[in-house]
C-alpha cells in the first residue's frame, strides 16, 4: 500500500464526533495531558516575556550612552546592576521555557505511547472477538492498516501536533498582545504584512494540494504496476511482455514526475515565502520604529522588542496550519479505528460451561467423536441459503468424505462444525452435546485441522509443530515428524529442530504440508478435518501426504474435503453436496453403482486417462 503524502489530509465524516470519542478514550490520561499543555503554555509565556526584558535591558544601556548637549558629548553611566538583574531574569525565563518544554514533551510522549499501546491491545482483542464473517468482507490489509498506520497517525498527532497547536496559539496571542501593549501603530503595520503573507500561503497550499493528490494517485499506480509485474514476472517474460510493461511504467513514472515536482516545488515555496514575509515585517518595523523613535514617541528598546515579537508572531502561522492538517488526519485515522472497535462481536459466552471433554464431575476425558448434524440451515446473507436442512450421523472413528463442485458448501459445512459461524437453524452435536451450548474454545479443543493453505510462522521447527499446545516433548514432535517422513529433512537443517523458519526457508509446498500434518498429530485431537490437503502438490508428494494422513486418521473421527476423488475411496461415508443439499450419501462403491451425481464427478476426473 503506497504511503500517503504529507500534503494530503483525509477528511473524517464527523470531525467533532470522532474527536469526542478520542477524548473519551483518552480520559484516563486527560489530567496528564492538561498538565502538559498548561506547562507548555506557561513555557511559551516565558518565551513571550523575553523580548520585553530585552527591551528594558536595551533602554538601560541606552541611558548610559553618550549624549550630545550643546554640541558636546556628555557621557552617561550605565546601571550595570540593573542590566545584570535583567540579564539573570532573561536567563531564568529561557531556562524555564526550555525546562517546561522538556517536561511537556516527556509527559506527552508517555501519554501518546500508552494510548497507542492501548489502541493496539484493544484492536488485537477485538480481532479475536470478531466473527469470521467480518473477515469475509474485509481485507487483511485494511485491518493491518488500522493497527499500524492509523494508530501511528493518532499517536503522532497527540504527541506533536496537539502540543504544537496549544503553544502556537499561546505564542500567537501572547506576541500580539505584547506588540499592541508596546505600540499600536507598529503592530498594525506588522499585521498588514503578515495578512498578505497568510493570503499567499493559503493560495500556495490550495495549489499544491491538487498536485499532492495527483502525486498520491500516480504513486499508487507506479507501486501497483511494479508489484503486479514483479509477482507475474515469469508470465511477462514468457509472453515477451517486457516492452509493454516498460512503456506502461514509463507513462506512470512520467505522471508521477510531473505531479511530484510541481507539488514539491509549490510546497517548497512556503519556507522562502514565510521568510520573505518575516524579513519584510522586520523592514517595516525598523522604518516605522525609527521614525517614531526620532520623534521621541517610543524608546529604542521598543524596536528591539518588536524585531523579536514579529518573528514570534509570524512563526505560529505555518505551525498552526500544519497542526490543523494533522488533526484532520488524526480524526480520519481515529474514525477508522473506532469504526473497527465498534463492529458487532460474537455473542458473549462467559456464562457457558465447557462440557466437551469433561465427565459429570468436570474431570477431563477424551471425547469419543460421535458427530450429528440435525436439520442444519445456514446462509451468509439473508435470502441466500448455503446449507439446506442438512442431517447426518457420524460414528466415532469414521472417515467421512465431503465432495461436490466448487461453491457447493463443503468448506462451509466444516466451518459450521467448528463453530466459526453460528447456525441459522438446526443443531450440531458432539457426543450428544450441542456445540452451541458450550464455549467456542471448548469446541475448537476437539479438532485438528490440515488445510490446503499451509501456515508456517516465524519460529523454530519445534515451535511450529507444537503450536499452542503446552507440555509437548521433543520426542513427541520427532515421532510425529518420523511418522510423516519429515524427520530426515529436518535433521539436515543447520540447527535441526531448532532451525528458525521464515520467508527465506527452503521448505517446499509438500514439506510445509507434511509439517502441518505433524502439527495435527501432536495436537492429538479426537476429531480431524482435512480440507483439500493434497490439491496443490505433485503426484509423488501426494502419495507421501496421503500415507501421512492415513496414519493421522487412525482412531479419529475425520472429515475429508477433496477434489481428487481417488483419495477418498476408503471413506466410511461419502456425502455428496450440491447447492447446499446432500444429494447422495454412501460408500465409494455404493455411489458408483447408483450412477448418479457422484459417479458423474468421478468419471469426469478419469475419463481422460489412457486405458
Amino acid at each position: 500500500m503506497p504511503r500517503r503524502m504529507r500534503g494530503v489530509a483525509e477528511k473524517p465524516a464527523d470531525f467533532a464526533g470522532v474527536m469526542k470519542k478520542l477524548v473519551s478514550y483518552c480520559k484516563r490520561y486527560l489530567p496528564m495531558v492538561v498538565i502538559a499543555l498548561v506547562l507548555g503554555a506557561i513555557g511559551t509565556i516565558c518565551q513571550i516575556a523575553g523580548p520585553n526584558m530585552l527591551k528594558n535591558m536595551t533602554n538601560e544601556i541606552a541611558k548610559g550612552l553618550p549624549a550630545i548637549v550643546h554640541g558636546r558629548p556628555v557621557l552617561g553611566s550605565i546601571d550595570m546592576g540593573a542590566v545584570t538583574r535583567i540579564a539573570w531574569t532573561l536567563v531564568a525565563l529561557y531556562l524555564a521555557y526550555a525546562l517546561l518544554g522538556y517536561v511537556q514533551q516527556w509527559m506527552m510522549a508517555n501519554v501518546t505511547q500508552h494510548t497507542a499501546q492501548s489502541l493496539r491491545d484493544d484492536i488485537s482483542r477485538k480481532i479475536n472477538r470478531l466473527p469470521l464473517s467480518y473477515f469475509d468482507r474485509t481485507s487483511y490489509g485494511d485491518v493491518l492498516s488500522r493497527i499500524t498506520n492509523d494508530v501511528d497517525a493518532i499517536a503522532q498527532t497527540l504527541g506533536q501536533s496537539l502540543g504544537s497547536l496549544i503553544t502556537s496559539i499561546t505564542l500567537f496571542v501572547g506576541a500580539l498582545v505584547m506588540m499592541f501593549w508596546n505600540n499600536v501603530l507598529m503592530t498594525v503595520c506588522a499585521i498588514v504584512v503578515a495578512a498578505v503573507g497568510g493570503v499567499l500561503m493559503v493560495i500556495v497550499m490550495k495549489a499544491s494540494q491538487e498536485y499532492f493528490i495527483r502525486q498520491q494517485v500516480a504513486l499508487g499506480e507506479v507501486n501497483g504496476h511494479v508489484e503486479e509485474m514483479y509477482s507475474g514476472h515469469v508470465i511477462v517474460k514468457a509472453y515477451n511482455g517486457e516492452a509493454d510493461s516498460i512503456r506502461q511504467f514509463e507513462k506512470y513514472n512520467d505522471d508521477l514526475y510531473d505531479s511530484a515536482w510541481k507539488s514539491q516545488f509549490l510546497s517548497g515555496l512556503m519556507n522562502p515565502m514565510m521568510n520573505f514575509i518575516a524579513n519584510l515585517s522586520f523592514v517595516v518595523v525598523c522604518i516605522v520604529g525609527a521614525s517614531l523613535a526620532l520623534n521621541g514617541k517610543i524608546e529604542f528598546g521598543v524596536i528591539v522588542a518588536f524585531m523579536m515579537y514579529v518573528r514570534l508572531f509570524t512563526q505560529p502561522l505555518a505551525q498552526f496550519a500544519q497542526a490543523m492538517q494533522n488533526l484532520q488526519r488524526c480524526a480520519a485515522a481515529s474514525e477508522r479505528v473506532f469504526t473497527f472497535l465498534e463492529e458487532p462481536e460474537m455473542s458473549d459466552e462467559s456464562g457457558k460451561r465447557a462440557l466437551l471433554g469433561r465427565d459429570a464431575e468436570g474431570h477431563p476425558q477424551r471425547v469419543k467423536g460421535d458427530v450429528e448434524f440435525k436439520d442444519v440451515n445456514f446462509c451468509y446473507e439473508p435470502g441466500k441459503t448455503i446449507i439446506n436442512d442438512f442431517s447426518a450421523s457420524v460414528k466415532a472413528g469414521q472417515k467421512v468424505a465431503i465432495v461436490g463442485p466448487t461453491g457447493a458448501g463443503k468448506t462451509t459445512l466444516v466451518n459450521l462444525l467448528m463453530r466459526f459461524y453460528d447456525l441459522n437453524g438446526g443443531s450440531i452435536s458432539i457426543d450428544g452435546i450441542d456445540t452451541a451450548s458450550v464455549p467456542r474454545a471448548n469446541v475448537h479443543e476437539q479438532f485438528s485441522m490440515v488445510l490446503q493453505d499451509t501456515w508456517v510462522f516465524h519460529g523454530t521447527v519445534n515451535e511450529n509443530i507444537a503450536y499452542a499446545k503446552g507440555g509437548v516433548t521433543h520426542e513427541q514432535i520427532r515421532s510425529a515428524c518420523k511418522a510423516v517422513g519429515l524427520d530426515r529433512y529436518i535433521q539436515s537443517l543447520p540447527q535441526g529442530y531448532d532451525t528458525v523458519l521464515d520467508e527465506n526457508s527452503s521448505l517446499s509446498q509438500g514439506q510445509r504440508q507434511l509439517m502441518t500434518i505433524a502439527r495435527a498429530m501432536v495436537q492429538d485431537a479426537p476429531i480431524l478435518i482435512l480440507d483439500e490437503a493434497t490439491s496443490s502438490v505433485d503426484t509423488r508428494t501426494e502419495e507421501l501426504i496421503q500415507k501421512a494422513m492415513d496414519a493421522l486418521t487412525v482412531g479419529r473421527t475425520s472429515f475429508v474435503i477433496a477434489h481428487r476423488l481417488s483419495t477418498i475411496r476408503d471413506a466410511d461415508m461419502i456425502l455428496v453436496i450440491n447447492h447446499g443439499d446432500v444429494v447422495e450419501r454412501g460408500t465409494h462403491d455404493e455411489l458408483l453403482k447408483k450412477g448418479g451425481f457422484y459417479a458423474d464427478l468421478y468419471n469426469s476426473q478419469f475419463s481422460q486417462l489412457p486405458a
